[in-house]
């Protein structure tokens, strides 16, 4: 399949969904998607309790004021409980314990004091408002002493190991006896932390912050092979150091990093690299309850149309929820909701870029009966509008200028769509913006019903000669683009 690798901005907010025949269909797979949200934020992500706690903070010069306990879930942030500083000094009690995780104590002066809580929840915490990190001292919860200890070294260990790469660049000849020098210090450095993680490691392997520290680390770039081969290696063994069977890792910054860094960096932003990179992370998953549900969730959310501005999120939004979210795999969704989101996901699949263009036959403003299959134009646009919508009122004239200038060679055409609207409206669109090409509209929507996902409107399309989809989610400036890059082959 030709698929166009162009990254274009997607209008963010809605002017016009197109109605469903299906009501009840339509209604599920909103409730659904709203479940999706919840999911995808942790909402649903059950803790694991450690405790009971009763630790204390001391900031060395810190005033008197409320500090709040904050912890993550997934990329939230949340107010886990609150307590007072009085001379310095703050407690947190809780009986039952608080979820394992990674968390922040506020200070008076903005600025916020890490802790991990893990199964041990007894400790004092003793440090200058200075330094926070350096003149930390920890008496029990073993937890959170190897956890400054290593922030210690990072403060230290960074900042050699940044000037080392910054002299690495500035070494043009990589064959010259300046840049091996620099090379094997850069080598050496590596091998004092790799020599310092072990040693935290070493007999900790039940504690949370090994977990969280592990789970952290990238694999080795390769030495051999081709810089596509090594970045394949990197992606497909960038989660080798996570333990699954470790749902506490949810309540630390360190997956949700890791998934952003997975689909935004290291993957190409094209469907089928995402699609491939989420299958290849899937994999791995499927016997862990938790990360399943809450990573299948947050990846269709994050290509859920109009959140992101890939050319075509629909194709990795359609893979997502007819391989994953299947009554057999989606235990945590009624059958409703499952319907529902098929449902939405097999009407996406119709118009993907790479297949061929569904015809649509409907009704001109004359009452005759156009088709797009009948046009004998090269490229054809078809434009998915409503006349009320904001967007749309920036986009058809922007459009109509644009017919009118190339329409001359018969090399492109435009059939257009209004929907959710009437007549009286339609007609009176088509006149106030000179629309001369081809205008259609069924008051049912059923002739484009399942036919050309439109999520918002306007929606742009564009069919080649052989009438597949090279581009949508399109602005009128981009047409252009999209015909060229399909005449030149790309």
């Amino acid at each position: 399949m030709k698929m166009v690798q162009i990254f274009l901005f997607v209008i963010l907010f809605a002017c016009n969904n197109t109605s469903s025949p299906d009501t009840a269909a339509s209604k599920s797979s909103t409730e659904a998607t709203d479940k999706m949200e919840k999911v995808a934020n942790g909402d649903q992500m059950e803790p694991v309790l450690g405790g009971p706690a009763d630790f204390s903070v001391t900031v060395e010069g810190a005033k008197d004021a409320t500090s709040y306990l904050i912890g993550f879930v997934a990329e939230g942030h949340f107010r886990v409980d609150s307590s007072d500083f009085k001379s310095s000094k703050v407690n947190f009690e809780n009986s039952k314990g608080y979820p394992q995780g990674l968390y922040y104590v506020s200070l008076p002066s903005n600025e916020f004091v890490q802790i991990i809580l893990g199964k041990d929840q007894k400790f004092e915490m003793v440090c200058n408002s200075s330094d926070l990190i350096n003149s930390m001292t920890v008496k029990g919860a073993k937890e959170n002493e190897l956890y400054y200890k290593n922030l210690k070294f990072e403060s230290s260990y960074n900042p050699r190991y940044r000037s080392i790469s910054t002299q690495l660049k500035g070494i043009a000849d990589k064959q010259s006896g300046a840049y091996k020098t620099v090379l094997n210090q850069r080598v050496e450095l590596e091998k004092e932390r790799t020599a310092h993680l072990n040693e935290l490691y070493s007999g900790n392997e039940d504690l949370l912050f090994v977990q969280f520290k592990k789970a952290g680390q990238n694999p080795t770039i390769r030495e051999t092979g081709t810089d596509e081969e090594k970045v394949y290696h990197y992606r497909k063994e960038f989660w080798d150091n996570v333990d699954w069977s470790d749902i506490r890792l949810i309540r630390t910054p360190v997956i949700i990093n890791k998934l952003k860094r997975y689909f935004n960096e290291i993957t190409p932003q094209s469907p089928d690299s995402i699609m491939s990179s989420a299958n290849m992370l899937i994999d791995q998953i499927l016997g862990y309850p938790g990360y399943y549900k809450f990573i299948t969730n947050w990846i269709a959310i994050q290509f859920e149309p109009t959140k992101t501005n890939l050319m075509d999120p629909e194709a990795v939004f359609v893979n997502m929820i007819q391989k994953y979210f299947t009554h057999e795999r989606a235990f945590w969704a009624d059958s409703v909701e499952v319907y529902g989101l098929q449902q939405r996901a097999g009407e996406m699949a119709q118009s993907l870029v790479g297949l061929k263009g569904p015809d649509v036959v409907s009704t001109n403003e004359k009452g005759e009966t156009k088709s797009i299959y009948e046009k004998t134009a090269d490229y054809i646009v078809v434009y998915l509008y409503n006349p009320t919508c904001e967007h749309c009122m920036k986009e058809s004239p922007l459009l109509v200028d644009w017919y009118n200038k190339n329409k001359a060679n018969n090399q492109v055409d435009v059939y257009a769509i209004a929907i959710d609207t009437n007549d009286e409206e339609w007609k009176a669109y088509i006149k106030k913006n000179k629309m001369s090409f081809t205008n259609v509209h069924d008051p049912t929507n059923r002739s484009i019903y399942a036919k050309y996902y439109v999520d918002i409107t306007p929606e742009v399309y564009v069919l080649n000669k052989e009438r597949r989809i090279i581009g949508k989610n399109l602005k009128v400036f981009q047409i252009d683009t999209v015909i060229e890059r399909d005449r030149q082959g790309q």
